[in-house]
């Protein structure tokens, strides 16, 4: 199975977790079964925990960057580090991210990791708009209790995982159809026929196979008008990251695409190219 997931650090029913799930088609086909949600962290816990086998791409940022974790001298290893990220509540993640940012000239309060700039992502240890920070803090360690494998960030396990989560980001994919041109807002204020206009585009470019990746998304039934009429955007940012996944997947192991160069400690986003 290949599951593409958008994320939310507080899910509601009414801004759930949405999970995407699909399987291969025929030749360069993605075939998209259902779309799921989840409206709370306990609810999608249990599901991750699941013995079932997939390949999946996550929206949220998988590791912190080295310069924040060297800077604050917390562990440099993956595993410690975000497990020491974990035990710390919220409001002391913002104060010590504050105090580090604080102390950093105008246009650089922010540390960055590699993967950031090539995939024009936001810093994961921004707590605001987005609160990209509070997704880690409330994903990653679910998917480490679930014994999930993060290649890239982990050592293969002796045995073959039957469960691979990799870092994914839509706005990777969308940005190459539509530029940096909105196509979704929580906002019904903004929910306007432009964005409505712009879904629909990017949803018949991915059913066309017309982006780098090359893989047709196949739908089914009222399927597109799912996508299409869904202005937070969600479902489709779950399906770009199945696409994403299903690129993943294709690759293999161990690493599924990512770049050998990575450091461990910050993690990387998938189908971002390295600099240089």
């Amino acid at each position: 199975m290949l599951i593409g997931c958008d994320f939310s650090s507080r899910p509601t029913r009414h801004k759930p977790i949405v999970v995407a799930r699909g399987h291969p088609g025929r030749g360069q086909a993605l075939c998209l079964d259902a779309l799921q949600t989840f409206d709370t962290l306990d609810g999608f816990a249990d599901w991750l925990a699941r013995p079932l086998s997939w390949v999946g791409g996550f929206d949220l940022p998988f590791g912190l960057p080295r310069e924040l974790v060297e800077t604050l001298d917390w562990p440099r290893q993956w595993e410690p580090c975000i497990r020491h990220f974990a035990a710390l509540a919220r409001p002391d993640v913002r104060a010590r991210f504050k105090a580090f940012c604080d102390g950093r000239p105008v246009g650089s309060k922010f540390a960055h990791r590699a993967t950031d700039r090539p995939a024009g992502s936001s810093p994961s240890m921004k707590w605001v708009q987005p609160p990209v920070a509070y997704m880690l803090h409330a994903g990653v360690p679910l998917l480490l209790d679930a014994g999930v494998h993060l290649p890239g960030v982990q050592l293969p396990p002796a045995d073959p995982p039957q469960r691979i989560a990799l870092e994914a980001y839509p706005g990777l994919l969308a940005r190459e159809v539509l530029g940096h041109a909105s196509y979704k807002s929580d906002d019904p204020a903004r929910q306007t026929p432009e964005r409505r206009d712009r879904r629909l585009h990017l949803v018949q470019t991915l059913v066309r196979g017309q982006t780098r990746l090359g893989l047709r998304l196949q739908l089914a039934g009222d399927q597109e008008a799912e996508l299409v009429e869904d202005a937070s955007g969600d479902r489709l940012d779950a399906v770009l990251c199945l696409v994403q996944a299903t690129w993943a997947a294709r690759q293999g192991p161990p690493l599924y695409g990512l770049p050998p160069g990575l450091d461990p400690l910050e993690g990387w986003i998938l189908t971002a190219e390295p600099a240089g």
